[in-house]
């Protein structure tokens, strides 16, 4: 009787508990499919098998299966070119069908900076300036790229981009000047040789250290597009810098923000003494760009037409449409990195001679317009010869030309100069003279 009584209590206390949990229901029922109305309001009602993911940061679709995404999701980029190697035309609806003027002055152009490189890179090595970086291999990337920007476009290099300056116009006094310190450097000589700038073509002064300028690169284009300016910026860079966090931070400012920016890698074989299968696991850098929401494509860096065709279509689209676009420019570093630099020490002189003597951008380019009858043997001989004068020329101007004055230190940080900095030039002053036998003054502008 004790344990029937017992279980009638339990069913008692059972029974409330059901009363009490139907209440409950009832009063929040109301509460319930208000909610369900406003999350209606909100998306489309979805059956539950079919229900799609609401997340803010992506877009997809549920799965019910475990699976990682594969790094190459593809068997790799595809790389864009509108010439073999033998200089013919692939496609002919990708011909640039560039005047002969045009062409030439490509051509001319590029074997004027390969000139320059190979005379500034024995003047190095004979002790007359402190450092060089040579731009063998890479001359197409420069060349393409520069003549699809309108001369307002503003550039930002980063140390091998010596062909775009030279497109523009700067001229080999200056390049000189620049490499040799002396009173015309635009600089003042306060650069290492190769840190070129110039505020008249829109060429932003390049800086030693690595990918501060592609962050840099995006407040420029971020400022170009509230001016509405109808302007664009290119920003240099080689893939070893892609490695660097300035990078991510680049990328990722330009396409949320929506900048009319193109970001141009030089993906050249090596970081220095690093090869490209030593720097990343994925498939180059034009992979990246999808991952930050660019427009991206890889082309042949050593074919002048793929480069000037891409670069001129994105230069097109990001005015247009301000937004960032990622062109990866396939092409190989020929000559050491720098002279401080021995590459014989990582690869083999196989290697690089297979890039020099069958895919070079100079020889690519000679091919076709030999194919044309636009160039010949003869011509070549006479403007090796008349390039070559023109380099020495400036080469022997540049030597004679004094350095910069001393006092020149102190300037250009303040409109006026501090009272501070004004104690220290008259200090350095002094100190010139009370030792001027230990310094040579007379090699200094007056």
């Amino acid at each position: 009787m004790a344990a029937a009584g017992g279980f009638g209590a339990l069913g008692r206390l059972g029974r409330h508990a059901v009363r009490r949990a139907a209440a409950l229901r009832a009063a929040t029922q109301p509460r319930l499919r208000a909610f369900r109305v406003s999350g209606a309001q909100l998306q489309q009602p979805f059956n539950t098998s079919e229900e799609k993911p609401q997340f803010p940061g992506a877009s997809a679709e549920f799965v019910d299966q475990l699976e990682f995404i594969q790094p190459n999701v593809i068997s790799g980029i595809p790389v864009y070119r509108v010439m073999s190697r033998q200089g013919q035309i692939i496609n002919p609806s990708e011909d640039p069908q560039l005047s002969k003027e045009t062409v030439l002055n490509f051509y001319q152009k590029m074997t004027l900076l390969n000139t320059m490189d190979r005379i500034l890179y024995e003047s190095q090595r004979q002790g007359r300036i402190s450092f060089y970086m040579t731009n063998y291999g890479e001359e197409g990337t420069h060349i393409g790229s520069a003549a699809a920007l309108d001369s307002n476009d503003l550039v930002f290099g980063q140390y091998r981009e010596a062909g775009v300056l030279m497109y523009r116009g700067f001229p080999l006094d200056l390049f000189m000047a620049q490499c040799y310190a002396n009173a015309d450097d635009l600089g003042k000589g306060r650069q290492m040789p190769v840190h070129y700038g110039s505020k008249d073509l829109n060429f932003v002064t390049i800086s030693s250290p690595l990918a501060t300028q592609i962050p840099q690169a995006a407040g420029a284009a971020y400022a170009v597009k509230r001016e509405n300016s109808n302007r664009a910026v290119i920003c240099y860079f080689g893939e070893g810098a892609a490695s660097e966090g300035d990078a991510h931070a680049g990328f990722n400012f330009s396409a949320t923000l929506e900048c009319p920016l193109i970001f141009f890698c030089r993906n050249n074989g090596y970081a220095i003494s690093t090869p490209t299968n030593e720097q990343y696991r994925g498939d180059g850098i034009a992979a990246r760009g999808p991952g930050y929401g660019m427009l991206s494509i890889r082309v042949d860096g050593n074919d002048v037409f793929a480069v000037y065709n891409a670069t001129k279509e994105a230069r097109r689209r990001a005015v247009a449409e301000n937004q960032p676009f990622l062109i990866e420019a396939m092409t190989y570093r020929i000559g050491h990195h720098s002279t401080s630099d021995d590459s014989s020490a990582y690869r083999s002189v196989d290697e690089v001679n297979y890039w020099d003597k069958q895919d070079h951008p100079i020889s690519r380019l000679r091919h076709y317009m030999t194919a044309r009858g636009w160039w010949d043997e003869d011509e070549e001989r006479t403007w090796r010869k008349q390039s070559r004068k023109l380099v020495m020329e400036a080469f022997e101007k540049a030597e004679r030309r004094l350095k910069p004055r001393p006092d020149l230190l102190f300037t250009d940080v303040y409109n006026e100069i501090t009272p501070t900095l004004t104690k220290q030039r008259d200090s350095m002053w002094r100190h010139l003279q009370q030792y001027k036998e230990h310094y040579p003054l007379d090699l200094y502008d007056k």
